[in-house]
């Protein structure tokens, strides 16, 4: 069958009006920027909250924290993962050996986080408070984090850089 002049020039002109082509030396340009902006920007080191209200005590230890449940001490809250659970003039002013806040707290955490604990290990959690805080409180908040089976209980310091340790 003959095509028609229209037919001809019709199909002249489809076949000189081509789709561009997705252009992928920018779009790699792009990707490239993402992933080294992704790996300088996710880090590996776990970094304990801050808090201007206190300052930790000084420590030579070589142990980098872990990430678990942190109680922040200070002078005038107790804190668990950022959220007052009591006050500490309440607390020291109980006579009780254990804080029934902290302890509820402590279970609804976890609860909400569903870690398995083996036999007689227990939860562990880290006690963030400032070096002046009476070892009463100190001793409170300790035997409820044991209560509420938080038994593997560390104490966030602040490390000692090693130029003033090797001084020493």
């Amino acid at each position: 069958m003959k095509m028609s002049r229209r037919a001809k020039r019709m199909a002249r002109h489809q076949r000189r009006r081509k789709q561009p082509g997705l252009n992928l030396v920018s779009l790699m340009d792009i990707f490239t920027i993402l992933v080294f902006f992704l790996l300088v920007n996710s880090s590996t080191a776990v970094q304990l909250p801050s808090a201007k209200d206190f300052k930790l005590p000084v420590s030579s230890a070589e142990k980098k924290p872990e990430e678990t449940l942190t109680i922040m001490v200070t002078s005038r809250d107790l804190l668990v993962q950022g959220r007052k659970v009591a006050a500490v003039s309440d607390i020291l002013s109980d006579p009780q050996p254990t804080i029934k806040a902290l302890i509820d707290e402590l279970n609804f955490q976890a609860k909400k986080r569903l870690t398995s604990v083996e036999a007689g290990e227990g939860r562990y959690i880290t006690i963030m408070g400032d070096k002046a805080i009476p070892y009463k409180l100190l001793k409170k908040i300790m035997a409820s984090c044991t209560e509420a089976d938080y038994r593997n209980i560390a104490l966030a310091v602040s490390q000692k850089s090693t130029q003033v340790a090797a001084k020493r």
